[in-house]
């Protein structure tokens, strides 16, 4: 962002900007999603919008890191096991019911994200990206298997990998909330976590 809103007034502003513009992108793609009309639908002059964003992408920026936002919220669910710890296909179904309800959002929104605004890299996001690789590293963890620290980190890594594929292509097909989809992405996770369980 060019400056960062500090009155109250100026923090509305801002949120109408993205609201409008996450709306304008899902809609419009990214090869029409211009300034004049997010200010149009935000309710806002172009000069009020420049204000604060530099350019279009930065406002793409700007409805990314909400979407980030949004995905560790949805995760956030799975972490909740009551008093006792849940058995480890539940905590899948937990799992996997976050990751599909995070990317459910907006699906449109979320394909145009994915194929078409050339954003940075995620890893320019460390501390969502660090606590993302959290969550999965947690359901490595308490599952069991084979190695150290090092090696169940690198599990994780490529769990989250196989899952935000499937996921990523399935939200592209548009079968993201098929029953179907949700059984296989918990056999997939099952699988790969009982074989590492296995092997230890």
């Amino acid at each position: 962002m060019r400056k960062a809103p500090r009155q109250q007034r100026s923090r509305v502003t801002v949120d109408a900007i993205v609201e409008a513009a996450t709306r304008v992108l899902a809609r419009r793609g990214w090869a029409r999603f211009t300034t004049n009309e997010i200010a149009a639908v935000a309710g806002v002059s172009v000069g009020s919008l420049y204000q604060y964003f530099p350019d279009k992408l930065a406002i793409a920026e700007a409805i990314r890191q909400r979407h980030l936002d949004e995905v560790l919220a949805a995760l956030s669910g799975s972490d909740e096991d009551g008093d006792a710890p849940a058995p480890l296909p539940r905590r899948v179904e937990r799992f996997v019911d976050g990751v599909i309800a995070a990317h459910s959002v907006d699906q449109a929104l979320h394909r145009v994200l994915v194929d078409e605004v050339p954003l940075a890299a995620r890893s320019t996001y460390p501390e969502f990206e660090a606590e993302y690789q959290r969550r999965y590293l947690a359901l490595v963890a308490e599952s069991g298997g084979p190695g150290d620290g090092a090696d169940a980190g690198i599990a994780a890594r490529m769990l989250s990998s196989a899952v935000e594929g499937a996921v990523h292509a399935a939200a592209r097909r548009g079968d993201l909330e098929a029953a179907a989809m949700r059984t296989e992405l918990v056999r997939l996770v099952l699988a790969y976590l009982s074989d590492r369980q296995s092997a230890g």
